[in-house]
């Protein structure tokens, strides 16, 4: 199945060098939305979470070097190869380490099922950076979220950037789409809520009695505006980082980091 390219025009590789995040969604036609996932490391990752490879695109290089367990385990995958040079010049691509698959879309799954057995969800709410996407779905899977719910004004985390920043970390943690109300919605499902924001009624995000709450969903919101005012108010819980030198608060990404491992940790980690 390796198959020699000899330009980016070939019809064959559209899919890696042509087609728009919006294109490879497919929101008409589901069954055939796809992902672009790259580098050998989080290519495995995916396999390994059972999702279905489609095409391969590769350094000639590196099909008997470090994508070649790859091409081993997925022998019905086309490999479409050529020189460094050629695959350089594909639009919008900065390939890490000469590698992508375009695998199939899996279908987002409902809430309730997400958050049946969950704990400490992240909801993330209104985010549009992909490169914040990433880590916070990194942090989330690495310090014990159990799922990750966004809402649709947030961005695709099966983006390309999205998936590279995670290192594969959208694969690891569930995920899926929240629509409506947030508070309503996680009330629905047995969960308080707790906005990060800082306000006049902000706790901080050691206190005792945010930690002791059985399920607790944690609400980020986008760089710079934060949160919407009716979120934080409807919140059970509004609760801030304590902050030194006066800085007043963190990327999200990163404060997505500490508030989940406090959250996970409970009061007997406070800061």
């Amino acid at each position: 199945m390796i198959i020699e390219i000899d330009s980016i025009h070939d019809e064959r590789v559209a899919v890696f060098t042509s087609l728009t995040e919006n294109m490879l969604r497919s929101r008409l036609d589901p069954a055939r939305a796809l992902f672009i996932a790259e580098s050998p490391k989080v290519i495995r990752v995916a396999l390994s979470q059972g999702l279905h490879p489609r095409a391969m695109l590769c350094e000639r290089r590196h099909i008997t070097g470090d994508a070649a367990d790859i091409i081993a385990a997925c022998p019905d995958m086309p490999v479409y190869t050529a020189d460094r040079e050629l695959l350089q010049s594909l639009t919008g691509y900065t390939l890490t380490r000469g590698v992508l698959v375009a695998f199939e879309r899996p279908e987002a799954p409902a809430l309730a099922d997400v958050c049946r057995d969950a704990r400490r969800v992240v909801v993330i709410d209104g985010v549009t950076d992909t490169t914040n996407i990433g880590a916070i779905f990194r942090s989330a899977a690495a310090l014990g979220a159990d799922a990750v719910l966004l809402t649709p004004t947030s961005c695709d985390p099966l983006n390309r950037r999205s998936v590279r920043v995670s290192m594969g970390s959208v694969f690891l943690v569930p995920w899926t789409w929240l629509e409506g109300d947030i508070t309503e919605q996680m009330h629905s499902l047995g969960f308080k809520t707790v906005a990060l924001a800082l306000t006049d009624r902000s706790v901080s995000i050691a206190d005792e009695a945010l930690n002791a709450e059985e399920r607790l969903a944690l609400i980020l919101g986008t760089e710079g505006d934060g949160l919407a005012h009716a979120t934080i108010a409807a919140a059970d819980y509004t609760a801030r980082i304590p902050m030194h030198h006066c800085v007043d608060s963190l990327n999200v990404a990163a404060a997505s980091a500490v508030a989940v491992y406090q959250l996970v940790q409970g009061p007997r980690r406070p800061l």
